[in-house]
């Protein structure tokens, strides 16, 4: 009888300057089975220390308001030939550092805002050697800056949020409001909230007129 081999969990570090964002990312990632948190830290200097001795995986690495600090981190970790794919967790696309974090290494962008599925995900795409942005995989690093582009440019264009541009496809998929609604763990009257902001910034007046201003604009190309 051959042994088994077990599957090795990815070994995940955080670091977060936000003590209760902290808390709240080991809490999340401990309830899933084959992801494994191996530490934690509030300072990047740290992180780039405890990537190596932990042996860890994947790095989510908080991007705070003064992203100068973030952008320290992945150089230092890209000097110290030190082996870890970093998922950037980050509260929107429109910082140019977001760009350039990813050309200094990271792999991985996410909102702040996504949901615990996105971020499981994410993780994993990380650890097999892929690249994740913002809700998808991505082939490699060119691709992954040219999504951002395009999603950038899509934002600033139509002013849509993220959460927005999210329920948009959502509707295009055509789930109702109570399949949104629990899809994102927010309630009824607050998917018509952001309907109604929705119809108002691209002025459609109902969920047909706002299916076809989507594909007219390929709103949705490369989400």
């Amino acid at each position: 009888m051959l042994p088994s081999t077990a599957v090795q969990p990815v070994r995940i570090l955080i670091a977060d300057d936000r003590p209760i964002s902290r808390a709240g990312l080991r809490w999340l990632i401990e309830t899933q089975p084959g992801l494994l948190i191996v530490g934690e830290t509030s300072n990047g200097t740290d992180a780039t220390v405890l990537v190596r001795e932990r042996e860890a995986d994947v790095l989510l690495l908080h991007f705070p308001t003064d992203t100068g600090r973030a952008l320290d981190t992945l150089r230092q970790i890209a000097a110290s030939d030190t082996v870890v794919r970093t998922i950037i967790l980050a509260e929107h696309l429109e910082s140019p550092d977001v760009a350039a974090a990813l050309r200094l290494g990271a792999r991985g962008l996410v909102l702040n805002e996504c949901a615990a599925e996105m971020l499981f995900k994410s993780i994993h795409s990380v650890a097999a050697g892929r690249h994740w942005i913002d809700g998808d995989e991505v082939a490699d690093a060119a691709a992954s800056l040219r999504r951002l582009e395009v999603q950038r440019r899509q934002r600033r264009g139509f002013g849509l949020t993220q959460r927005e541009l999210a329920i948009v496809r959502a509707v295009v998929a055509g789930h109702t409001n109570q399949e949104i609604a629990h899809t994102f763990s927010i309630t009824e009257n607050t998917v018509k909230s952001h309907l109604t902001h929705i119809f108002n910034k691209l002025g459609a007046s109902n969920r047909v007129e706002l299916a076809l201003f989507a594909a007219h604009h390929r709103l949705l190309n490369g989400m």
